[in-house]
This record gives C-alpha cells, structure tokens and sequence, in this order.
C-alpha cells in the first residue's frame, strides 16, 4: 500500500514540477531581473547595512527587526535542502546538477527581492486587527477581492507544504546513522518514533510561544551554526585542496553534458532532466518564488518596502551560493559521490567523515540538528499564518497541533514519499506567488526607483 502512495505522489511531484511551473519560476525570476535593470544587485553593500540595524525604527509598523526576519526566513531555508537536499541533487545528477542550482539561486535573488517587497507594501490586516504579510496578503490587498481564489489556494497548500516531513525524515536519519545505530541502540519504528516523540515536545517548547520566541530564537542560533559548517568544509577542502579546482571544472562542464545524470529525461533529454533536477533542489534550498519567505519578511519592522526586499536578497546568497557549495564540494572531494550507494544526509554524513575523521560526523550532526530543529520553527509560524487567513486567528492555534503531529509522521516514514509530498505543495504555491509578483512588479520597480533617489540624498 505504501508503495503504491510513494508512486502516485512521485508521479504527481513529476507533474507538478513539468515546463510550465519551470517557465514561471526561472522565466518569471529572469523577466523580474530584466524588468528592474539589475538594480537591486548594485546595493547588496547597503543591503548589509540595513541587516546590521543601521536604518531600524522602533517606530515603525512591524513585529520583527530586519535581521530577525532574515535569521526566521534562512532557519527554514538553511536546513536539510542544504545538507540533504544537495546530496539527493549530486547522487541523482552529478556534480552539474551543482551548477543549476546556483542559477536557480541567482535568479531567485531577483525573486526574493520582489516577493518580500510586496510583502511590505501589501500588508494587510488579519481579522483580530493585526497587520500580516505574505503571498496571500499581496494578492488580496494588491490585486483586489476578485483575485482571492489564488490567495486562498496558496494558503490551502501552504497548510501542507509548511509542514516539516522532509526535514525531520532527514534529522532522524542522520540520528539513527551517526548515533543510534553505533550505540547498538536501533530498534526500526520504535527507534525513530521516540525521535518524533522528541522533537515535537522541543518544536512545541517554541512554536507554542509565537512569533517573538521563534525569531529571537532563530537569530541565536542560524549564524552560529552557519559559521562552525563553514568552518568544518574549509577543514574538508583544505585537506583535499587539489581535487577543489578539478570539481569546480567538472560543476561547469558537466551542467551542460549529464554525464553522471541517472534521472528522467525531460524536454527528450538527460541535460534538460538535469536542469529541472537543478531548479527543484534549488526552489526547496532557497525556497525563492515559492512564498514562505514572504511571510516572515513581511513581519519586518520597517515602513520601507524595498528596504526589507534588499535584505531578503541576501537569502538565496547565503543559503544556496554559500552554504549548498560548501555541501556539494564537501561530497565531491572526499569521493563519495562516487564510491558509496548512501542517499540525502547519509551521503553528507560519509563525506565530513571521511574529510575530518572520526570527529566530523558529530559536528556535523550538532549542525544538521540545529538547521532542522530551527527551521521547524519557522515552518509552523508560517503554516499558522495560512491557517489564521483561511479560517481566522482564532483557529490558528490548531495548525500547531498538526504540525507537531506531523512530525512525527516525518520520523517514521520514508525519503522518497517525504520528498515528493513538499516538492509537490511548493510548485502549487509558486503559481499564485509567482503570478501575484509578476503582474505587480511595476509597483516594485517604482517603489525601487523612489528609495534609490532618497539614498542619493
């Protein structure tokens, strides 16, 4: 029966994941970037700037500080699409699937600045009076009532594509591989049902606390951990310094021929099948024009639209161009890409162990823990958002119970149906996100053009 359920959610994520989604994603980011000149690009100095809280307000409409929402918006992206997510992407497609990923990301940065954007300029109010910000809230407030059906769709998938499966499939395995099983301690279902146990009584401890303990607690921990697995790669690539430059070669060169590609086809060929493996992986890495990070963007304490969209352009940079290419080159210079038949984190988890002996395995299991315990955090804040919007803040609160549910669910069931279930939730909210943002990008570039001129003051 599972395996019957496996295939037909496969085959819908292959569906949902066909040229017209990849069209709306890479060709609507594409139209965005041109659109605007590559303007945003030209102020990532300034970006930081306002990440550092140099331009906060105290005063201003919001929740969050710039940097809280950056810190919530990468702990649901920084998380197993970087650890286990480039794996599947490299066992599946090789070291060119690399590639198409940063293209993905690239793209995506024009995206985020967009939807974040607009997240800030659209704002609405939920019906307790409060001011709220996402795909849904744009559509509603900058496309009108007419327009409510795309809103309420992205929110009914947002329902399910928030809820943290992937990740905590991915975190139970690495617990069962780097600890549980060398303790001789694994029992199959009962092992990973007391892990779900766990963390959905750690999830709670937070989630149940709203917003403010999920941000504060985010901002503590992403940049630690971002810095300590920045530092274990350079110790992985140092000792392999001269396979670097032949893999960064083999990233270019073989985007363009498949030659390790073992997936579908797609458009009649394997480097078409390539390229969409690349954008999938990347979508689920940086999440750009998929509308999570929106809502938590949208919670930023500014009156300054584009402000907070500058910032939310950092996102794809740090998550993907940074944290997925030190993954993808850890795997690739250790070799194990190539020698061992392990998939998603468990292929990470070989490659720090055979990089930093002994002891990388566990700090690599202290990061992957963190990364995953910290974006199911921010995962619930922005499934509650979908709910409150459909049903009213009242019922908000039993999404939570779902979602804690549900992580459970996500220890004890299998990669593959996890991994085809969210791929598929987040191509159907990228149709209302990504429609929503392009046919009110006129607003942004104008919005753009007016900030840019106060800044030449």
């Amino acid at each position: 029966m599972f395996k019957s359920i496996d295939t037909f959610i496969a085959d819908i994520a292959s569906f949902a994941w066909g040229l017209p989604l990849l069209l709306l994603l890479i060709g609507g980011g594409i139209y965005l970037l041109v659109r605007i000149k590559f303007m945003p690009f030209l102020f990532l100095g300034h970006a930081f700037a306002v990440l550092r809280g140099r331009y906060d307000n105290e005063t201003d409409d919001g929740e969050i500080s710039h940097f809280q929402a950056l810190t919530t918006a990468l702990s649901s992206t920084i998380g197993m699409g970087n650890v286990a997510g480039v794996a599947v992407a490299i066992a599946i497609g090789g070291p060119g699937a690399v590639f198409w990923m940063w293209v993905s990301a690239v793209i995506g940065m024009s995206t985020k600045f967009f939807t974040a954007t607009l997240a800030v300029l659209y704002r609405g109010k939920d019906d307790a009076g409060n001011i709220q910000g996402g795909p849904m809230y744009v559509i509603t407030e900058g496309l009108g009532k007419r327009w409510k059906f795309l809103a309420v769709f992205f929110s009914l998938c947002g329902l399910v594509g928030a809820l943290p499966v992937f990740n905590v499939n991915q975190l139970t395995q690495a617990l069962n591989d780097i600890i549980i099983k060398p303790a001789g301690l694994f029992s199959g279902f009962e092992s990973n049902l007391v892990i779900g146990i766990v963390l959905a009584v750690i999830t709670g401890i937070v989630v149940l606390g709203g917003l403010s303990r999920i941000s504060k607690t985010a901002s503590r921990l992403v940049p630690a951990m971002v810095v300590l697995y920045l530092i274990m790669v350079m110790i992985i690539l140092g000792s392999h310094i001269s396979e670097v430059p032949k893999y960064i070669s083999l990233i270019f060169t073989d985007a363009f021929s498949a030659s390790f590609y073992k997936g579908d086809t797609f458009l009649g060929g394997v480097v078409g099948g390539l390229i969409l493996l690349g954008i999938r992986r990347g979508a689920f890495s940086n999440e750009a024009g998929i509308g999570m990070a929106p809502m938590a963007h949208g919670a930023a304490k500014t009156n300054e639209p584009v402000r907070e969209g500058l910032v939310a352009m950092l996102g794809p940079a740090i998550d993907t161009l940074l944290i997925c290419t030190l993954t993808a080159l850890a795997i690739l210079v250790t070799g194990v890409w190539q020698t061992s038949e392990a998939n998603g984190v468990s292929l990470t988890v070989t490659a720090f162990e055979n990089g930093i002996a002994s002891y990388g395995k566990y700090a690599l299991m202290l990061c992957i823990a963190v990364f995953s315990i910290s974006s199911l955090f921010s995962y619930s804040y922005y499934g509650t958002k979908c709910m409150s919007f459909l049903f009213g803040t009242k019922y908000q609160g039993y999404y939570n119970y779902i979602y804690l549910a549900s992580i459970i669910l996500g220890a004890t069931t299998s990669l593959s149906m996890m991994i085809n279930l969210i791929d598929t939730f987040f191509a159907m909210m990228a149709i209302p996100t990504m429609l929503s943002t392009i046919i009110l990008a006129p607003k942004v570039i104008e919005a753009t053009k007016k900030y840019v001129a106060k800044l030449k003051f």
